[in-house]
C-alpha cells in the first residue's frame, strides 16, 4: 500500500510473528480497512500541528492513519508486546513519519500525565469493555484536549450522545455532556475488524465546551450517580441520601429551578450543576 496502512494479511503476519492470538479481556479487535481508516482521519479533522493521544494502538493499523495528519503521535499501549513492536512497524510502512510517534507502554486508565506537549486531539478505538471510563479519565486529566473521535460499541456511542429524555439516557451522556458537546459521527460495521466482534460499533465526535457553572466536577458528578441509581425513582427520593432526606432533597430541587417529581432521564447537565450548586451551598451553610 501506497500509504502504508495496514490489511488483513499484513494484520495477521504481524500478529503470528509476535506471537499474538488477540484476547476479549484486552479488547484487541484490530482494524484492517483502509477506506475505514480514512474515514476516522478525515472525520477527526485535524490540523498539522496537533498532538494526537491515541489509546489502544494495537497493531498499529489507525496510528499509521494518524501519523501523516498530525505533529506528533503518543500512543498508549497496555500490552507490553504491542508497544515494543509498534515503533517497528511504523519505521517499516512509514519511515518518514517515525520520528512523530511516541509510544507509552502504559494502562490508560492509570495514567496520571502524558510526556511530552499537551494532546491537543484525541483519536482511538477504544476497548469495549472500558471506553466509557477511558473517556471520561482522560477527558479530566488533560484539559487540552479540544476534539476528540472515539470508535465505541455502537450501543456506547448511542448511550454517550443521548439527549434529556431518550430511551438510552444515563450517566454516560450526562458526564459526557459536561466535557462536550457529543454527537454520532457514523457507524463502523463488524466486518472491518479481525478478530471480528459480535456487534458494530460507532464514531463518537466530541468538541469540548466550558463546564456548565454552578459546582465542581465531582459534586456534579455524584448528583448524577445518585439521580440514576434508581431509575424509576423521583429526584426527590433519589436523592434523599445526598441531601439528608426526602424533605431537604425537595427543598435543594426547588432552589435550583427542577421539579422534585421528575426522574433524572429527564435533565440535561445544567440542571444536575445547578443541583449540585445549591447541595454544595448548602452543605457549607450547614458546617458554618
Amino acid at each position: 500500500m501506497t500509504d502504508g496502512l495496514l490489511g488483513p494479511a499484513d494484520l495477521r503476519r504481524l500478529a503470528a510473528g509476535l506471537g499474538l492470538r488477540p484476547t476479549k479481556s484486552l479488547g484487541q479487535n484490530f482494524l484492517h480497512d483502509a477506506n475505514t481508516i480514512r474515514r476516522i482521519v478525515r472525520t477527526a479533522a485535524l490540523h498539522a500541528d496537533d498532538v494526537v493521544l491515541e489509546v489502544g494502538p494495537g497493531l498499529g493499523s489507525l496510528t499509521l492513519g494518524l501519523l501523516p495528519a498530525a505533529r506528533r503521535v503518543v500512543a498508549v499501549e497496555v500490552d507490553p508486546a504491542l508497544a515494543d513492536a509498534l515503533a517497528g512497524t511504523v519505521d517499516d510502512r512509514l519511515p518518514e513519519c517515525a520520528d512523530r510517534l511516541h509510544v507509552v507502554a502504559a494502562d490508560a486508565l492509570r495514567l496520571t500525565e502524558v510526556p511530552g506537549p499537551p494532546p491537543t486531539a484525541m483519536v482511538a478505538n477504544l476497548p469495549y469493555n472500558i471506553a466509557v471510563p477511558v473517556l471520561l479519565h482522560l477527558l479530566d486529566l488533560l484539559p487540552s484536549l479540544g476534539r476528540v473521535l472515539v470508535m465505541v460499541q455502537a450501543e456506547v456511542a448511542e448511550r454517550l450522545a443521548a439527549p434529556p429524555g431518550s430511551r438510552v439516557y444515563g450517566v454516560p451522556s450526562v458526564k459526557a455532556a459536561w466535557f462536550a458537546d457529543v454527537r454520532r459521527a457514523g457507524t463502523v460495521s463488524r466486518h472491518v475488524f479481525w478478530p471480528e466482534p459480535n456487534v458494530d460499533s460507532g464514531l463518537v465526535l466530541m468538541e469540548r465546551h466550558v463546564p456548565p457553572p454552578g459546582a465542581l466536577r465531582g459534586v456534579v458528578f455524584g448528583v448524577v450517580d445518585a439521580a440514576f441509581s434508581q431509575r424509576r425513582k423521583t429526584l426527590r427520593s433519589a436523592l434523599a441520601g445526598l441531601a439528608g432526606s426526602p424533605a431537604r432533597a425537595e427543598e435543594v430541587l426547588r432552589a435550583a429551578g427542577v421539579d422534585p417529581g421528575a426522574r433524572g432521564e429527564a435533565l440535561d447537565v445544567h440542571a444536575y450543576s445547578r443541583i449540585a450548586a445549591v447541595l454544595g451551598a448548602s452543605s457549607i451553610e450547614g458546617a458554618g
